[in-house]
């Protein structure tokens, strides 16, 4: 069973120097609300495992303006003009995985797989450093499991036991970097009852989820 705890206490759980995984498409199903609670609590020299670094202002770009990050593994960072700069200078460490397998090595470090084999970036840079092997006289890239320390992950609903259902694109990387943490933190719109979720939406079942954290209640 998930445990409903505070913002700043699930922020606090998270030393320096952690690994992360945030999920979501250019801040979309990306946890507003922690991003910004691990600014103002001023984690740093962390490593964050996400699709992309968003924008400045914007998401994952929070964590690069404010100077906590000293490492990317992403897909892409063109949307986001000072993580580009921060690389360039040697402020951050990037790694550009191509997308697909970017997905592919998290869900293999989920479900408990040494490796995956791709056709995707050989002969390209995207090879340099990795392994290949050769099947049926093809040549494959060996791309090994991406794990981290934690997931920060947001979903729309959730019951009491930690059942996760996500809104539309919102399910980007969010429910297969489920599996691949050591401790799963979820920022949700709604709790609802234990048993109130039709199980056909539930994206991520509780039994991989350690905390929730609740939308903040407002008057007025």
């Amino acid at each position: 069973m998930s445990h409903v705890i505070t913002l700043e206490d699930a922020v606090a759980r998270i030393p320096d120097g952690a690994s992360l995984m945030i999920g979501g498409f250019m801040g979309v199903g990306t946890p507003p609300r922690l991003i910004d609670e691990l600014v103002h609590q001023k984690k740093s020299n962390l490593t964050i495992i996400a699709n992309d670094t968003a924008r400045p202002g914007n998401g994952i770009g929070k964590l690069v303006e404010a100077g906590l990050v000293a490492k990317v593994i992403t897909s892409h960072i063109g949307t986001n003009p000072m993580t580009q700069q921060k690389m360039i200078a040697g402020e951050i460490d990037v790694e550009l995985v191509p997308q697909g397998t970017l997905a592919e090595r998290i869900r293999a470090a989920g479900h408990g797989l040494g490796a995956v084999v791709t056709p995707t970036g050989v002969g390209t840079p995207a090879q340099d450093g990795q392994e290949t092997v050769t099947i049926d006289g093809k040549t494959f890239i060996l791309a090994k499991p991406i794990k981290a320390d934690f997931a920060l992950l947001n979903a729309k609903m959730a019951d009491y036991l930690g059942n996760l259902v996500y809104n539309l694109t919102a399910r980007n990387f969010n429910p297969v970097m489920a599996l691949a943490a050591e401790t799963v933190i979820a920022e949700v719109q709604t709790i609802v009852p234990t048993g109130a979720l039709a199980p056909d939406l539930i994206a991520t079942p509780h039994v991989l989820v350690d905390y929730l954290v609740a939308k903040e209640q407002s008057n007025g």
